[in-house]
């Protein structure tokens, strides 16, 4: 019963829309309009106010942080802990709140490495940073967390943990297959074209600008 209402906390706690909140307070607009529609730290900093990304940031990761937190410090030991980052995950990528159009997730996850995997935690961040260089952001995330399973298990963490890594892996391909539930093109090849960039990119398009600049018409 713990775990279970840890679990609950977490998801209802991870749905908390930081990022959305930013946006209709700040700007009185919906992140779900804009660039690539996700409810994320990236929009608000693009759509939004680009100071404003830190505090949101912040919270994010400790939506995930504290339910993992908590579950070890209530005693119910490490895989409750990651089962209630992981809730929280869920709850910014599907938030109750916002019909199920969230985020991306990557904030969570670091809230959770923070304390289960701290290591964890500065490997994502690089990662993300080597990809921005790169000018593929999308890649360096997909190719940082795909490696947090092997990174978690040659550290000795606990197999709860290197899971939990695995899960945070598949939420990532799930969700940005999914993508909010953007419609795909009716042409075969162009919605596998999409699926790949969706899978890699983490967008429809090859363009960038194209992409995460847009706005929805006047």
């Amino acid at each position: 019963m713990g775990t279970l209402a840890l679990v609950l906390f977490g998801y209802l706690v991870g749905s908390i829309p930081t990022a959305y909140v930013a946006g209709r307070v700040l700007k009185g607009l919906d992140l779900r309009e804009y660039g690539s529609g996700t409810v994320s730290g990236t929009g608000v900093y693009y759509h939004v106010a680009r100071w404003a990304i830190v505090p949101v940031g912040l919270l994010d990761i400790a939506k995930a942080a504290l339910p993992t937190w908590l579950g070890l410090r209530l005693g119910l030991g490490p895989a409750a802990a990651v089962l209630g980052g992981l809730a929280a995950a869920v709850g910014h990528v599907w938030p109750l709140y916002l019909g199920f159009r969230g985020g991306r997730g990557v904030s969570p996850f670091l809230g959770t490495l923070l304390v289960v995997f701290p290591w964890g935690f500065p490997w994502l961040l690089v990662a993300m940073a080597v990809g921005r260089m790169a000018h593929a952001t999308g890649v360096g995330t997909l190719l940082g967390i795909a490696l947090l399973p092997f990174l978690a298990s040659a550290a000795g963490r606990p197999v709860e943990v290197t899971s939990g890594c695995l899960a945070m892996l598949a939420l990532t391909v799930i969700k940005r297959l999914e993508a909010n539930r953007s419609p795909l093109p009716a042409d075969p090849e162009a919605r596998r074209q999409v699926l790949l960039n969706r899978l890699l990119l983490d967008r429809d398009t090859a363009s960038w600008e194209a992409w995460m600049l847009r706005k929805p018409p006047a």
